[in-house]
């Protein structure tokens, strides 16, 4: 790779959301395993989102409200919900632990889980930025204590009469194994092991319900014994195929869509002798030289809020009125804290439709030119049945920081210097008609007026939505 730039963007964007001009200036002339163990200290840092302090009204208590009560309640959820989908966002655009966000991005695909209720979103959306870089098992355990997923999955209704499979399923068809590495025997006996988890319904926290647990005997992977929820999780968790399964998937995310059975192989044996070391895992990514191969640059289409958070650090754009980060995740197809269903988001491919693609490559022209837009979010899914965004908008303005932007390119002068370095900094694929690009913008006068309508250009290219 001839630009060493290339290779630090490329680590900035897998781990983090994007390079802003200051991450460059910062980095540039350190080297990458130096980047590396300075974004995992950065991401040391784990300050909970909060946008809801107290404890949310017992189930109890809702029963003896009002219908008008019940309502309001639910349109001030709305409103926290909105608030916490923005608060995390800011942190992804704000970079001061980048890695950290990247990680618990990736983690809330995985484990996906939506609920109305505010409290239980926070709390779920915390615990995995708390486990994000830990111990993949304390992760697991602590989701499947976790009320929201409880509520998601059903194991609020698992009791020893009437088990239900829903979260032993998923537990093991998308969380840790894989589909096809298991029996349905294997799931009847593993949601027996989980009745009795549920919520309490005074505190809405995490109880053991003794009289619901089945404490019988159970046949799990071919072994026999009173076996429970941890006792079920330490099992998979004894099954190097998980270790290939988590491995295989945050390659896919972190790497590249085409998996390399081998490499993922050798990772996923690291990552099991590890016992599980998330850190470990992903400073063995982070470091590796095929890391950086010139395969892996660009080859990924970014995802809707890799888009906007990527085009905010780029540009150090400040949205006026904040729901307009809203609008733009559902008109693109991915709303933070509502994936479309327990599977998460399909990614690659499928975020580009006849739908989207327009409107990612306008994007930045409506943001820079706060220009006039009539466009309508597609009316599927709950985010919608909540009323969580409206449909229509027609301008979404913006603040853009430019000062810090256009002194660092100042030293270029020429229109073809400063296409370069905007192209190096913007792009990781290589765009094939620079010179055409260059003449387009034959007219404009000024290095500052140059900058900014070429960064334009740039950011408008199909090449801006590869990373």
């Amino acid at each position: 790779m001839s630009n060493p730039n290339k290779k630090l963007q490329h680590l900035l964007w897998r781990a983090g959301f994007g390079a802003t001009v200051q991450d460059i200036e910062k980095y540039q002339h350190q080297s990458l395993n130096k980047v590396v163990n300075d974004l995992f200290v950065q991401s040391k840092k784990t300050t909970p989102l909060k946008v809801v302090g107290s404890a949310p009204i017992a189930f109890t208590r809702r029963k003896m409200m009002s219908r008008e009560e019940r309502r309001a309640m639910r349109r001030k959820s709305r409103q926290q919900l909105k608030q916490l989908n923005l608060s995390w966002l800011e942190r992804m655009v704000d970079g001061d632990s980048m890695l950290r966000e990247k990680m618990t991005f990736f983690w809330h695909g995985h484990f996906a889980c939506q609920s109305r209720n505010v409290h239980f979103m926070q709390n779920h959306l915390n615990t995995i930025r708390k486990h994000a870089l830990g111990s993949f098992k304390d992760l697991v355990l602590a989701i499947a204590k976790d009320p929201a997923m409880l509520f998601f999955l059903n194991n609020q209704q698992n009791r020893k009469q009437q088990p239900n499979e829903n979260f032993a399923r998923e537990l093991m068809e998308l969380f840790t194994l894989g589909r096809g590495n298991y029996t349905e025997q294997d799931i009847k006996e593993a949601a027996r092991a989980f009745t009795g988890w549920g919520v309490n319904r005074k505190t809405a926290e995490y109880k053991f319900k003794e009289r619901h647990h089945d404490f019988g005997s159970k046949t799990f992977f071919g072994k026999k014994g009173n076996f429970n929820g941890e006792d079920i999780i330490d099992m998979i968790l004894q099954q190097e195929q998980t270790a290939k399964y988590i491995t295989g998937k945050i390659y896919r995310f972190f790497v590249n869509d085409t998996p390399n059975d081998q490499i993922i192989s050798q990772l996923a044996r690291k990552f099991y002798q590890s016992g599980y070391n998330i850190e470990t895992l992903m400073r063995s990514i982070f470091t590796s030289s095929w890391f950086y191969d010139s395969q892996h640059l660009g080859s990924k289409i970014k995802s809707p809020v890799e888009l906007l958070v990527g085009i905010r650090r780029n540009f150090q754009v400040d949205f006026i009125q904040r729901n307009s980060a809203l609008f733009i995740q559902k008109v693109l197809g991915q709303t933070l804290l509502f994936p479309p269903n327990v599977a998460g988001w399909a990614g690659g491919r499928a975020w580009i439709d006849s739908s989207t693609l327009m409107f990612r490559l306008k994007l930045p022209y409506i943001i820079f030119r706060a220009a006039d837009i009539e466009i309508t979010a597609k009316a599927e899914g709950d985010v919608n049945k909540q009323g969580f965004v409206n449909r229509r908008m027609q301008r979404l303005d913006a603040n853009i920081r430019w000062h810090h932007y256009l002194k660092h390119f100042a030293k270029h002068r020429n229109k073809q210097d400063i296409y370069k370095a905007l192209s190096v900094f913007l792009l990781q694929v290589s765009h094939a008609n620079n010179q055409q690009f260059v003449e387009r913008f034959a007219q404009v006068e000024g290095q500052q007026d140059l900058t900014k309508t070429m960064s334009l250009g740039i950011a408008s290219l199909p090449e801006y939505q590869m990373c």
